[in-house]
């Protein structure tokens, strides 16, 4: 469906008549920027679709393509009579800055075709751009789907239970800076929790085993994973007084995980640090 409207569109613009393009000089009917992305200059709304609801191919870092839920968008944009159309490499510079400047990163990025994603405001926004025509048009597809809320709950009590009936528990709400090892602000209450559990249970030795999803290059996870593993340690350590001896960092990277690396949320599950019982 998504490829029959964009080939549909192409076909339009190079099919329509000097006189038909000199009328369609205005925005469609209902048509709007999107709050987070404005268009470029001397452009005119050619057709706009809004949806609640809908599921849309996207491509991932690899440039796979994985299905992103959520409210959907698609904009397609003209140039208008007498402006000079950009090429390729102008729209898609463009929709790079201007998503940089507000936090997002480039997802995937080939010639006239650039996917980006931010996250703002407890929304993750998908940004498909593709240009067509030379420069002359270029469609704009969203998806805003909410932040996927924490349903793990770090908790001393809970964490001790599952260690004594599996040996390990899988830790989320540690969050790292995007390809850093640096904790976030959030992560200090998780930290917190699990100082009282070895404080509760002092004879308590751990591995901590950070995990990373598979994308990019392994061995940077596994770097990563090591790092972010050992700022746990670091922390528990200097923050909150446990011996340095009962804690040994590792890092998995990619190798263990418990969803699908295909899906946000299967990603999301698959970044963690587990407790592992020596």
């Amino acid at each position: 469906m998504r490829i029959t409207r964009k080939l549909l569109s192409i076909l339009i613009v190079t099919m329509l008549c000097p006189a038909s393009m000199a009328i369609a000089q205005e925005d469609v009917e209902g048509g709007k920027d999107h709050s987070l992305i404005s268009r470029m200059p001397g452009f005119y709304i050619a057709e706009y679709i809004e949806k609640e609801f809908d599921s849309v191919p996207f491509k991932n870092e690899k440039g796979q393509e994985i299905n992103v839920e959520g409210k959907y968008y698609y904009i397609d944009h003209l140039v208008k009579e007498g402006a000079k159309a950009p090429s390729d490499v102008q729209i898609s510079r463009n929709f790079i800055n201007a998503f940089q400047k507000i936090g997002g990163k480039i997802v995937y990025q080939a010639p006239a075709d650039l996917y980006m994603k931010v996250e703002k405001g407890g929304m993750v926004t998908w940004a498909h751009v593709t240009s067509y025509n030379g420069g002359d048009g270029y469609i704009l597809e969203i998806i805003e789907k909410k932040a996927m809320a924490q349903d793990v709950t770090a908790d001393a009590a809970a964490m001790i239970e599952d260690i004594k009936a599996t040996g390990h528990v899988a830790v989320y709400g540690i969050n790292f800076d995007a390809d850093k090892a640096e904790l976030k602000p959030e992560a200090e209450a998780v930290i917190a929790e699990i100082a009282k559990l070895l404080k509760l249970n002092p004879s308590l030795k751990l591995f901590v085993v950070g995990h990373t999803a598979n994308v990019g290059n392994v061995e940077s996870g596994l770097k990563l994973s090591h790092a972010r593993a050992e700022t746990v340690a670091r922390t528990l350590t200097e923050k909150y007084g446990i011996q340095a001896a009962r804690l040994s960092p590792f890092g998995a990277g990619p190798y263990c995980p418990v969803s699908t690396n295909l899906t946000e949320e299967g990603r999301a599950k698959n970044r963690r640090v587990e407790l592992v019982q020596q």
